[in-house]
């Protein structure tokens, strides 16, 4: 029959350290998901921000193009010499609808480049984001090592990398 082994409560007693290592790593732990949450969120963002001003410039080339097949379409009532009141009303036609894409131009130009803007940003926060959470990440490691090892070198060392990597992810925050 196999042997059972109880614990007691008074072997957590005799180990205080043990207990604030293990509340560090919780609370690291804690720190890590947040930092990781706050990561994935903000590159998706970025790849929304990026996916929308390649709609926009798209869309702006789109309009650029039916603004030179209007200008090819003036050029070639001119070149066959086309007269009377139906060439007339294509002309004036080309002319309105020039001016009407003409104006969007700077509006679409713009909108694509606070996209782009918005995108770039995001990925900065990123990546401010991944190195706090990789930080964090190795600080969870080696506070755990202590378990292991019975030394404080490595919570020390723990509460270095995790200040550092919450400091990096907090300026995430103000990019």
């Amino acid at each position: 029959m196999a042997e059972l082994e109880i614990h007691h409560e008074t072997e957590h007693a005799a180990d205080p350290t043990g207990r604030k290592v293990g509340v560090l790593a919780a609370l690291l732990a804690v720190a890590l998901a947040i930092v990781t949450i706050a990561s994935h969120r903000t590159h998706t963002a970025a790849i929304i921000h990026k996916s929308n001003a390649n709609d926009a410039w798209t869309y702006y080339q789109s309009n650029r193009i039916k603004y030179h097949s209007l200008e090819l379409g003036e050029n070639l009532l001119a070149v066959i010499g086309a007269q009377g009141p139906a060439a007339e009303k294509m002309r004036s036609d080309y002319t309105a609808q020039k001016k009407k894409y003409e104006g969007q131009k700077d509006e679409l130009q713009e909108k694509a480049r606070k996209a782009e803007e918005s995108s770039e940003t995001d990925e900065h926060r990123a990546l401010r984001f991944d190195l706090g959470e990789g930080l964090l990440e190795i600080a969870l490691v080696l506070s755990s090592l202590y378990f292991i090892s019975r030394k404080t070198m490595f919570p020390a060392l723990g509460i270095v990398a995790g200040i550092s990597g919450a400091a990096i992810a907090i300026t995430g925050l103000l990019v």
